[in-house]
C-alpha cells in the first residue's frame, strides 16, 4: 500500500488519467487532479473517491499552456496535503497535422500541452520530491518512436518527452526517479472508423487492444515497485512496437 504519499496527475478528469487516479487512490495514496476544462467529470470523479476515503482527493484547475500556472499547481499541491511524492505527467493533446497546413498556433499548442508543460511542472516539482524521494511519470507514446502518419507535431513532441525523461532522470538523480510509459492501442482517438482500428490490432501481437487499467498498473508499478529504474520507458502496447 502507498499510504500517506501524494500524487499529482494531469489531465485526470477522465480516460486514462482517471483510471490511474483509481489506481492509486486504492492503494490509499492522496490525489491532486488536475483538469483544464472538464470540470463536471473532475468534480465527479473527486466525489467518487472521497465517498471512498473523505478529504483524500482534491481538484486543481489550470491551462497548461500557461507556464505561470506551473509553481501554482504545485503550491496548491502542497498546501493541500503537506508533501509531493509522485508528480505523473498524463495531460496531452493529440489531433492531425499534415504537412503543408501546419500552423503556429498548431506548433505551439501540440508542444506545449506535450512536452512543454511536464517540463516546467517537473521543474516546479522537484525539489519537493527530492524531499521525499519520489518520482516523476511521463505518459509518452509508441509513436515518439515511429511517427503517426499525418501526425508529425505531436509525434515530435512525444519524442522530444521520451528525451525529457532521460535528461531528467540524469539532472534529478539520486533524489528523484523519472520514468515514463508509452501506451499502444488503448483508448480509439475520436472518428476513427472500424476498418482502421482492426488493421492496429492485427498489427499487435496479443491480437486485442489494451485498456486503461494496463497503464494505471505499468504507472503502480513504476510507482510502488522499480526503485532501481530511472531514464527508462515502459511500453504497453502487447508487442506492436515490435511489428514493422
Amino acid at each position: 500500500m502507498l499510504t500517506d504519499k501524494v500524487a499529482l496527475i494531469t489531465g485526470a478528469a477522465h480516460r486514462i488519467g482517471a483510471e490511474v487516479a483509481r489506481t492509486l487512490h486504492d492503494q490509499g495514496m492522496k490525489l491532486v487532479l488536475h483538469y483544464r476544462q472538464s470540470r463536471k467529470s473532475a468534480q465527479a470523479l473527486q466525489k467518487e473517491l472521497n465517498d471512498k476515503r473523505a478529504d483524500s482527493v482534491v481538484l486543481v484547475q489550470a491551462d497548461l499552456l500557461c507556464n505561470n500556472g506551473m509553481p501554482k499547481i504545485v503550491e496548491e499541491t502542497i498546501n493541500s496535503f503537506g508533501q509531493l511524492d509522485v508528480l505523473i505527467n498524463n495531460a496531452s493533446t493529440f489531433y492531425p497535422t499534415r504537412v503543408g497546413t501546419v500552423s503556429e498556433e498548431q506548433w505551439d499548442d501540440l508542444m506545449g500541452t506535450n512536452l512543454k508543460a511536464p517540463f516546467f511542472l517537473s521543474q516546479a516539482a522537484a525539489p519537493y520530491l527530492a524531499k521525499k524521494k519520489g518520482c516523476i511519470i511521463n505518459i509518452v507514446d509508441v509513436h515518439a518512436d515511429r511517427p503517426l502518419k499525418a501526425f508529425p507535431v505531436y509525434s515530435a513532441a512525444k519524442a522530444g518527452l521520451v528525451m525529457i525523461t532521460k535528461a531528467l532522470a540524469v539532472e534529478l538523480g539520486p533524489d528523484v526517479r523519472v520514468n515514463a510509459v508509452a501506451p499502444g492501442a488503448i483508448l480509439w482517438p475520436e472518428n476513427i472508423d472500424e476498418v482502421t482500428k482492426q488493421r492496429i490490432i492485427s498489427r499487435t501481437l496479443l491480437k486485442r487492444k489494451g485498456e486503461p487499467t494496463d497503464i494505471a498498473k505499468a504507472i503502480l508499478y513504476l510507482i510502488k515497485d522499480a526503485g532501481y529504474m530511472s531514464g527508462q520507458v515502459l511500453t504497453v502496447d502487447g508487442g506492436r512496437s515490435l511489428r514493422s
